[in-house]
């Protein structure tokens, strides 16, 4: 496979990547990125499974295209690299968090430090050109992340699933809700946040009550 991922990924996606709509996507991704200036970095396309493995998903928060900024996305889904500024969601994000356990805005905007602790920051598309958002979309990451999500709700107990926005709602339609825990909430998009759809939804504080409930680490926000 032309792609690199975390083997406790590979043991479980192995099946998709030999799928027609996969080998196509890989062709066009090769293509794009030998002819455009294409993020996330090619080798942080994968970033969301090498940095939460398989066995170790605890939460999943569903995203929608990475940045399309030069220097922005690391294959996270809200995350920014180091030192480069917050887009207007993660800045909602972290204000939420601040409200909600007492947390000051963090100086980086980079989430590996949570996909490091179990969450699974997926992006339904995983690359994009540079300035052109939705420009991968409709090529078969969709489909892609479709399966990892239902792989995810079918394989696994107990996941929290955070789904922001309509968009990661409709993304989240065939999770097995009678043995995982969904809270959903408006975008933290100023679009939405700016109208009452997004402050106050204390995901946070629920996510880690959860957790703890089942005996499980709670996350560092």
């Amino acid at each position: 496979m032309l792609f690199k991922i975390n083997p406790s990924w590979h043991e479980e996606l192995s099946a998709e990547f030999e799928k027609p709509y996969f080998q196509k996507l890989i062709e066009f991704i090769k293509f794009e990125y030998a002819t455009q200036k294409c993020f996330p970095l090619f080798n942080e396309i994968f970033a969301a499974f090498d940095h939460c493995p398989f066995d170790k998903v605890k939460i999943v928060i569903i995203g929608q295209d990475p940045y399309h900024g030069l220097g922005q996305a690391n294959g996270l889904c809200f995350s920014v690299n180091d030192d480069i500024n917050f887009p207007p969601s993660l800045i909602n994000i972290f204000k939420e968090i601040q409200s909600d356990l007492g947390l000051p805005i963090p100086i980086s905007g980079n989430l590996e430090r949570w996909a490091d602790q179990g969450v699974l920051l997926l992006n339904a598309t995983l690359t994009v050109r540079e300035s052109e958002a939705g420009s991968h979309q409709n090529k078969g990451w969709e489909t892609f992340t479709n399966s990892v999500i239902q792989k995810i709700s079918d394989k696994k107990e107990n996941v929290v699933f955070l789904l922001w926005g309509g968009f990661a709602q409709k993304k989240g339609t065939k999770i097995d809700r009678t043995k995982h825990r969904v809270f959903e909430t408006g975008h933290p998009s100023p679009l939405s946040a700016n109208r009452g759809f997004w402050f106050g939804n204390k995901h946070f504080s629920k996510t880690n009550a959860y957790l703890k409930s089942l005996g499980k680490e709670p996350i560092e926000w």
